[in-house]
């Protein structure tokens, strides 16, 4: 091994996010992990396995089940100079917590006139794909973007999984990281030993492509790859893993569309007011004289996330991807 390889292993997603929590907690003693069964049971996905028996039942608490009450108590904690870790245990648990999170988390900064930061860190799973019942299986990404005063990342492989919660933690500003449930045991690759950070507002080239861009987030960049795939006989189609949606790493998105002329942006979420939308504002306002067909969204629907008999017709598929991206060539 040379001197500059970094050493890795093989990790599926949750174990990434594992791996990132105890490096973190020995790394920093002001680091603490609060949340529902995060302690003796390990969190219902076992991401927080291992916490309790490592750094004691004072820096990875169970809480009741009382999501705007321990996140209240996170803003205390952030105030007394600690860095809470708090997780949602399912992604619709949070909305309790909204106020929170609006009235308080996000403004902090700003009513302080930047005299105080607020390190807190807001972990959820998201998503469905995986027969879950209701309010466990949402993506509420835009509430979250749309807070100001809150940055938001959601990975979609192992090694950004542990990178993007190692910038969460060590960043001044609080950062809610939604993890792809989805994905949690279902993605695996090499993750970096020991300290790994990934930059919060720096997006990822998952594929190069020349004719066509398709933009992801999350558990959505494997099914932009699997509809890349299907379409090379076809079609170069680029696809590109924002990682972090606040801030945007606009540069990168109007690069990539610029150089193919193209765009399809698919995400979870129900349509209206998505961050989809928001991507293809950006791109008519910057990037309309590159564009050589309509930027089109492949999204989840307006309506209740369904019960699992109906959860394949509502997120969206490779299918439906590919259909997208057919009809921008073909405009």
């Amino acid at each position: 091994m040379s001197a500059t390889a970094v050493a890795t292993r093989e990790l599926m997603l949750v174990e990434a996010v594992n791996d990132a929590l105890h490096v973190e907690l020995a790394r920093d003693p002001s680091v603490i992990v609060l949340g529902e069964d995060v302690g003796r049971l390990g969190g219902v996905f076992r991401a927080t396995a291992g916490l309790r028996e490592a750094f004691g039942e004072k820096r990875c608490i169970d809480t009741p089940l009382s999501e705007a009450g321990f996140l209240g108590a996170a803003v205390g904690l952030c105030m007394a100079g600690w860095r809470p870790v708090v997780e949602m245990q399912y992604d619709a648990f949070s909305y309790p917590c909204l106020d929170q999170l609006i009235t308080h988390v996000g403004r902090y900064r700003w009513r302080t006139g930047g005299r105080m930061g607020f390190p807190l860190v807001i972990r959820m799973p998201y998503g469905g794909g995986v027969r879950a019942p209701e309010l466990h299986d949402d993506s509420p990404e835009t509430y979250y973007v749309h807070t100001p005063g809150v940055k938001v990342a959601v990975p979609a492989t192992p090694a950004d999984a542990k990178g993007l919660l190692a910038a969460a933690i060590r960043d001044p500003d609080p950062v809610v990281l939604f993890e792809p449930k989805l994905v949690y045991r279902t993605a695996r690759g090499a993750v970096p030993e020991g300290e790994h950070v990934v930059e919060l507002g720096k997006a990822r080239r998952a594929r190069e492509g020349s004719d066509l861009t398709l933009v992801a987030w999350g558990a959505m960049v494997a099914v932009c790859e699997r509809a890349a795939d299907d379409l090379a006989a076809e079609a170069s189609v680029e696809v590109l893993d924002l990682r972090s949606l606040k801030p945007l790493d606009d540069e990168a998105l109007l690069a990539s569309v610029r150089r193919t002329g193209r765009c399809v942006v698919v995400q979870e979420a129900p349509r209206t007011c998505g961050f989809a939308s928001e991507i293809s504002a950006l791109l008519a306002e910057h990037a309309i004289l590159d564009l050589q067909g309509p930027v089109l969204r492949v999204t989840g629907y307006d309506v209740p996330y369904p019960y699992w008999q109906l959860e394949d017709w509502y997120m969206p598929s490779v299918e439906r991807v590919v259909d997208a991206v057919r009809r921008v060539l073909a405009f």
